[in-house]
């Protein structure tokens, strides 16, 4: 038995982690890669000059529901495995850097800026490990595939988490079929691991009466706040850009399948339908900050909110909330009034141990 698995052993009989058949196989699967990054780990010195190093060994592609623990066995292989260098980073800040780099490239009129951008990501990593890898814009979406054939062209073995499988990546992304290639490069070269595990580890640290905050103060903020730390495991989420009908909805924080936005970055702005199904279609949680009262000459805010919750409730989408007022009480009376009770209803029912989960009603 080699070290990470060793290692998700002791923290197991330790009562760290609970006992998951479906983590344990995965952990197996990243113990072997460890093992193989080991054997074929490039000659250096003098005897690089004479013995050809040993191909690099195939990555993970490591997919599954959010909570099931992804990310905790990724980062215990990256914490335990003897191999360097080595980076882990979530993938949206990964492809921010690349963006980055790419515009310094074309600076200096390199014809190619990918190619010395791959280079120089590959000579910083030989192991390279990404959290959370989801396609949503469509200018990482025409650059990722080129951008790894030259990682692993350059020996760089990575290891990518996610909640889609392959296949779901950038789906019904604008010129999809000009991604499809780098769906094929992952199953080629990535060997595509399911975590099927039952149980939703994050939702279980949440209880379903927490997540509809009020009124809006400095204690529900904090409250909120820590909640969105219990889900993701993080302070702040990275900003990211999700690509409807050809334009850009900016998420300003995503991380581990939630998405925060305040009420007046999804109701105050132009938004419609499109955009409230893209999120629902992105993220399983949405929080909501700062739901105000809306008096009746804010029936366009109505509206929007109307529609926003509307299209959380059929995608099932699990909903936290800081407002000013309970359901009820956010719009009383307006042109939108009697639409407003429906919504009321089902911001009730959003706050229910059955929509939550029971098991997290219990916790």
């Amino acid at each position: 038995m080699a070290a990470i698995l060793a290692e998700y052993d002791r923290r197991r009989d330790a009562g760290l982690i609970r006992p998951d058949a479906a983590q344990r196989a995965v952990v197996a699967r990243l113990d072997q890669l460890a093992t193989e990054l080991q054997q074929s780990s490039p000659a250096s010195g003098l005897l690089a000059r004479f013995k050809k190093s040993p191909p690099p060994p195939k990555g993970l592609y490591i997919f599954g529901e959010v909570g099931r623990g992804k990310t905790m066995v990724m980062d215990l292989f990256y914490e335990t495995v003897q191999t360097a260098p080595k980076r882990r980073v979530h993938f949206h800040a990964f492809m921010q850097d690349v963006h980055r780099r790419l515009h310094a490239a074309r600076q200096s009129h390199t014809q190619d800026a990918i190619v010395p951008v791959a280079r120089a990501l590959a000579r910083e990593a030989r192991l390279l490990c990404l959290d959370e890898m989801q396609v949503t814009d469509i200018a990482d979406a025409m650059i990722v595939g080129r951008l790894f054939e030259g990682l692993l062209a350059a020996g760089t073995v990575i290891v990518t988490t996610s909640n889609l499988a392959p296949d779901q990546l950038y789906r019904n992304g604008l010129n999809r079929q000009l991604f499809l290639p780098f769906i094929a490069l992952i199953r080629q070269r990535l060997d595509v691991v399911s975590l099927e595990s039952p149980t939703d580890y994050r939702l279980g640290r949440v209880k379903a009466h927490e997540t509809f905050l009020t009124p809006i103060s400095a204690q529900t903020d904090a409250r909120l706040q820590d909640l969105w730390q219990r889900l993701t495991d993080t302070e702040r989420g990275e900003p990211m850009d999700i690509d409807v009908l050809g334009r850009k909805l900016h998420v300003p924080q995503a991380a581990h399948g939630c998405a925060r936005f305040s009420f007046g970055e999804l109701c105050e702005k132009p938004l419609g339908p499109p955009d409230y199904l893209a999120l629902a279609e992105n993220f399983p949680v949405l929080f909501v900050e700062h739901i105000p009262e809306l008096n009746p000459d804010r029936r366009n805010e109505a509206k929007r909110f109307v529609l926003l919750i509307d299209t959380l409730y059929d995608a099932r989408v699990r909903l936290v909330a800081t407002s000013a007022q309970a359901p009820e009480g956010i719009y009383p009376a307006g042109d939108h009034a009697f639409e407003f009770g429906r919504t009321v209803s089902r911001l009730k029912e959003m706050q229910s141990a059955s929509w939550w989960g029971k098991k997290i009603a219990e916790t």
